[in-house]
């Protein structure tokens, strides 16, 4: 009779001794591109803390300092903009591909498609030249946004937006994916947000892109198995989750009981929690201010307090354990004050992540050494050919 387990090719006893499973606290590689302080909740891009550059930066700024390790001058910022401005568009062959794309189909899958195929445009997997590198990066950069906005109109039966080259880079994403040139405030808070979801360490997805590089296959390839990678449901899409849960929960006043009941049972709290932080993400901190500054422009989403209610509940319960909201918890209320639909959170995520992807696939080509890690073997160790006539049924009932 074979288990469940044995099924899935899961072994029944693991070893512990060498074993750490999904490689938690194993360092794989060294890296000079993000540094977290999961005690003091601090969050640095290549040594600048993450709330600086928030309240600083633009997220095309803050992509060129990830990507070649330095804060462009003014010319090298005005030139790296205008490259990616250039290069926002894409090829009727990639639009028509997606028009053939299921509707109903989720927008990650689209998008993990859809950066594979710039590959069949643009791969000579050249490298070791400068140029090809450097055009890769201003290709994925400029057309993912792109993309993502024309799924979305094209599953609603409608031909993509093309982009507008006196719209900066947020500004022009929100235009072509609602129809309509947003407000500023709003355009310079979901410049804000990409920022804060530009890079985070070595993640799954971003170990996936990793790896990927290690085989120096080209970047669109890269870019592809991360996307893949967060589209996982423990990855990407927590911000998805932490609405429903606020919409199950209703109203401030139950958020007790929902507590309650979620440490009973031992459910899933949706947006609390991190493998790195002991204490409030800062990204999170950061997106709740955000939020409030487009409730004061636009109005109160009454979710708001359920999430704050929520928190405060938690924090008197579960802070001495190190559980505090996450990135996720206060992201996607912004995204939803924005018009942007809630499938469309993780893609977003991506837009922003495609720039911490880079930096790593660049940093991994610079010493690069293919990923081959080893296992613990818990199989039989030796075992006798029988005919088919000869085996008794493995199957269960």
């Amino acid at each position: 009779m074979i288990s469940q387990n044995q099924k899935l090719g899961q072994p029944q006893n693991l070893p512990s001794i060498g074993l750490r499973p999904g490689l938690e606290g194993v360092p794989v590689t060294q890296s000079a591109i993000c540094d977290i302080d999961g005690t003091k909740g601090e969050l640095r891009y290549r040594g600048y803390p993450i709330a600086e550059l928030a309240a600083q930066s633009s997220f095309l700024e803050t992509t060129y300092l990830l990507i070649w390790g330095d804060l462009p001058n003014p010319q090298e910022l005005r030139d790296f903009e205008k490259e990616v401005q250039m290069h926002r568009r894409v090829s009727f062959r990639v639009r028509d591909m997606m028009k053939c794309f299921p509707a109903t189909g989720h927008p990650m899958d689209a998008l993990q498609s859809s950066a594979a195929s710039l590959g069949l445009f643009y791969s000579r997997r050249a490298i070791d030249n400068p140029k090809y590198v450097y055009d890769a990066v201003i290709r994925l950069i400029a057309k993912i946004p792109t993309m993502v906005a024309a799924f979305q109109l094209i599953r609603k039966g409608q031909d993509p937006i093309q982009p507008r080259d006196d719209l900066a880079y947020s500004a022009n994403f929100l235009y072509m994916l609602t129809e309509r040139e947003p407000d500023p405030l709003s355009a310079r808070i979901f410049d804000r947000c990409l920022i804060l979801h530009a890079e985070h360490s070595l993640n799954a997805s971003t170990f996936s892109a990793r790896v990927t590089a290690s085989t120096l296959t080209d970047p669109y390839a890269v870019i592809a198995s991360a996307v893949g990678t967060l589209a996982g449901p423990l990855h990407g899409g927590a911000n998805e989750d932490v609405i429903k849960m606020l919409e199950e929960i209703g109203s401030p006043e139950n958020a007790k009981s929902y507590l309650d009941n979620a440490i009973l049972t031992k459910k899933k709290i949706m947006g609390f929690g991190h493998r790195e932080y002991r204490v409030k993400d800062p990204r999170a901190t950061i997106l709740q201010g955000l939020a409030e500054e487009l409730f004061a422009r636009f109005g109160k989403d009454k979710m708001y307090d359920v999430a704050k209610a929520l928190e405060q509940e938690a924090e008197s319960r579960l802070g001495k354990k190190g559980i505090y909201p996450n990135v996720d918890f206060y992201s996607g209320l912004v995204y939803r004050k924005l018009g942007i639909p809630r499938d469309l959170y993780t893609p977003v995520f991506a837009i922003s992540r495609v720039a911490g992807w880079l930096a790593h696939w660049r940093e991994q080509l610079g010493a690069n050494r293919i990923f081959r890690p080893s296992q613990i073997y818990t199989g039989e160790k030796s075992r006798k050919w029988k005919q088919a006539d000869e085996r008794s049924s493995t199957k269960s009932n």
